[in-house]
């Protein structure tokens, strides 16, 4: 709490001791007015930023400043092959979208009456080939109540013989696992509301109530659960991970309370592995229980969370300069001339990144070496102007923060310098955090911890198929039914990354 001066009348002050005493502490507290009315002014332009204006941080992006200089410099030649590559890159990925949408072919004929002005007959006409067009239509999406009708017979000995039964999600059940699947997939893909999705059904002439659909999305995560829990096993396992949280609310009695929802991703193998971790809490007990005592690079902003699984004998941290970049963004308001002094020294970081994308040497000894030779010296120059920089600036502003966290983050943010495995920043893991925002501000809230678990076994295996360019939709309806009898030794073969559709699929 602040000082509280007592100011006494001016005609009371008889002495240049007691005049000084008061000016200093007056000056104490001009000081302290100082910070908080800045703090505030700051305050107030983020919330005005979050309501009415841009939400990102972005100024200019690195990669468009890189391209427009390149392009500025290019010939005339070299502009027309750029443009002749744009130009077959659109025309294969038409194709592509040919390809997979399905085609229905209406042809249309050549009437008698169109050729009366010639007097020909089309009997004597010649065919050529076809004017062809295209058109994409809508056709609404619809459920079919399939009937299964088991032949049986009955021999001259009086036995019975009835065809065998189809595998059914559950013994008895009424519902196919594609639509289980599309419960999990409309709201862990598309943030869909169940109870919105039940509306859809209802005007498709299928009366499928809110209840039916919450028991067909958790018993498909009851289901898939191994496969959720076999993600986690090998993310933990891999070399460099990245981590995040958000919060989520839990339907309660009273009031709703908040809880978390944890992201871990991994690369390995030319894949891309995604988990989702509920808990009740933000404490570190979940990235310890889902890490354990591996060891390898732990990529993550500078909550303290992770600090018990970022230890000499576990992992070690690697910061995030996007988070860097954040706060230095936030402080553009007040003191935009430092602020863009350290904005642009991160940028000059981004673009040796985007020059080893160029020369297509992300991740190895070409990349590090190009790190340490041009990266090495802007981080150093930009530590070194902070260190000085710092004891002129008041530690409240959103300079002073922005400071701080960069010096007090130094250790891990300068440990993509040596590891070349290493991202600069760690948006990988706030881009899937979105889906959970996203849900978050449709469905609001999960009805209890056990949805909260069910909805990230869910999430996992749906962004693990976005990740790796897999139909969700198709994915999980076959594994909801391969996975109950398929051999828990060879379980990865029913992963994301891993999965083959059958051929009827295909």
């Amino acid at each position: 709490m602040e000082e509280r001066i007592d100011i006494p009348d001016l005609d009371e002050i008889n002495d240049l001791g007691s005049a000084k005493f008061l000016i200093r502490h007056l000056l104490k507290m001009l000081q302290q007015m100082q910070e908080t009315i800045e703090g505030l002014r700051h305050d107030i332009q983020e919330l005005s930023r979050a309501h009415h204006g841009q939400k990102s941080e972005r100024v200019v992006p690195v990669d468009r400043e890189i391209r427009k200089s390149k392009r500025a410099e290019e010939t005339p030649e070299e502009r027309a092959e750029r443009l002749e590559k744009t130009r077959q890159k659109r025309e294969k990925n038409r194709e592509k979208r040919r390809d997979k949408t399905p085609t229905e072919v209406v042809v249309h004929e050549v009437l008698d009456e169109m050729c009366i002005a010639c007097g020909c007959s089309l009997d004597e006409a010649t065919q050529v080939a076809d004017e062809v067009a295209e058109e994409y239509e809508y056709v609404p999406a619809h459920i079919l109540r399939r009937e299964h009708r088991r032949e049986r017979k009955v021999c001259a000995c009086g036995q019975f013989a009835v065809a065998p039964a189809p595998p059914r999600v559950i013994e008895g059940g009424i519902y196919g696992p594609g639509l289980h699947a599309r419960t999990a997939v409309a709201k862990c893909a598309d943030s869909i509301p169940l109870d919105r999705l039940a509306k859809g059904f209802r005007r498709a002439g299928v009366p499928l109530s809110k209840s039916t659909m919450c028991d067909l999305f958790h018993r498909t995560a009851s289901h898939l659960e191994p496969l959720a829990h076999r993600t986690i096993e090998l993310i933990a396992a891999a070399d460099h991970v990245h981590a995040d949280e958000t919060s989520i609310k839990v339907q309660d009695t009273e009031v709703c309370r908040r809880a978390f929802v944890w992201d871990f991703i991994a690369k390995a193998g030319g894949h891309i592995m995604v988990a989702y971790r509920f808990s009740p809490d933000r404490s570190g007990r979940t990235p310890e229980e889902v890490l354990g005592d591996s060891v390898g690079t732990l990529q993550v902003d500078g909550y303290t969370g992770y600090n018990k699984v970022t230890t000499p004998e576990r992992r070690t941290r690697s910061g995030c300069w996007a988070h860097a970049r954040r706060k230095f963004f936030a402080a553009r308001e007040t003191q935009p001339e430092h602020a863009d002094r350290a904005i642009a020294a991160i940028r000059a970081l981004y673009e040796v990144e985007c020059d080893a994308v160029d020369r297509d040497i992300v991740g190895a000894d070409a990349h590090r070496a190009l790190r340490r030779a041009r990266s090495r010296p802007i981080v150093d120059d930009l530590y070194a102007w902070a260190a000085e920089l710092q004891p002129a600036i008041r530690p409240k502003s959103p300079l002073g923060v922005a400071l701080r966290y960069l010096i007090n983050q130094r250790d891990s943010l300068e440990v993509f310098l040596d590891d070349a495995r290493v991202a600069l920043d760690n948006n990988i893991s706030e881009r899937h955090l979105r889906l959970i925002a996203l849900g978050r501000k449709n469905f609001l809230f999960v009805g209890h911890d056990q949805a909260g678990r069910n909805l990230a076994v869910l999430q996992t295996l749906v962004s693990s198929c976005i990740a790796n360019k897999v139909n969700p939709q198709a994915y999980l309806a076959d594994v909801l039914m391969r996975v109950q009898d398929h051999p828990h030794s060879q379980i990865d073969e029913l992963l994301p990354w891993n999965w083959r559709p059958p051929p009827q699929a295909e």
